[in-house]
């Protein structure tokens, strides 16, 4: 993970930003390793999006190998420009136009041909898919949500890392609740389980609330091409996470 620097001015070259600056330069390992794992990151939301979009659970293990083989071997790079906006926004137009070539389909991988570039665990995919409400949701919003869900959910797996690394894993798991509100002990309570005074479990929650904003801002701007866009990436995730009408850009 690329962290920002520190000052207010400060932007460093992160994922997207490494991706963007060597442009069709197919050479630059870095671009390609910082490519691969942005791809790694965020393929679910792509396997949801052609799940949507009507593709069978095989057919949609199929295009989305292929989707990734392309966006890796650069050749969506040269139809779509993303230097314009999001790392997100660039992966969505990208699906878009692939599922929209009839070519890409007849020559998309058959199941179990070839080695998939990407690990990625379909049979997860697919049960968190199964998940989905039913109604008429838009393949496009589903896209969206899930995009948001994953970058909360690579938050929360970071930070749950950094506790375990400290031996505080029991802790993080006592009092994760807090993020989200979902705690239900009063600190006092709490600090009788944890042996820690009233004060230690409001400290613990302080920090960690900390952390995960600080973690949560590393994860967007490693997909964004311009500082001035990540307040907005993080009020779009809020929105995705808590109404139902997302707006698509």
């Amino acid at each position: 993970m690329f962290y920002p620097a520190a000052g207010p001015k400060a932007f460093p070259s992160t994922r997207w930003t490494l991706v963007i600056a060597a442009g069709g330069n197919h050479s630059s390992l870095e671009r390609a390793d910082a490519l691969e794992r942005l791809c790694g990151a965020y393929c679910y939301p792509v396997y949801a999006f052609i799940r949507r979009r009507g593709y069978s659970y095989e057919q949609a293990q199929d295009l989305t190998q292929d989707f990734f083989l392309r966006i890796l071997d650069g050749t969506f790079f040269e139809r779509a420009n993303p230097g314009k906006g999001r790392f997100r926004s660039f992966l969505l137009g990208a699906v878009q136009n692939f599922l929209s070539d009839a070519s890409d389909r007849e020559k998309s991988q058959k199941r179990g041909g070839g080695v998939p570039p990407l690990s990625f665990d379909f049979v997860t995919g697919e049960s968190d898919y199964g998940r989905e409400p039913r109604h008429a949701e838009t393949p496009e919003r589903i896209f969206q949500r899930k995009w948001a869900r994953t970058v909360l959910d690579r938050v929360m797996q970071s930070l749950s890392a950094e506790f375990s690394a400290e031996g505080k894993l029991d802790l993080f798991h006592r009092i994760k609740g807090y993020l989200t509100g979902d705690g239900d002990l009063k600190y006092a309570e709490l600090g009788a389980e944890l042996k820690l005074t009233e004060s230690g479990v409001k400290s613990a929650i302080r920090r960690m609330r900390q952390r995960y904003r600080d973690l949560l801002r590393a994860e967007v701007v490693s997909t964004v091409a311009d500082p001035s866009e990540v307040d907005d990436e993080l009020h779009f995730l809020l929105r995705a996470m808590s109404t139902q009408d997302v707006e698509l850009r």
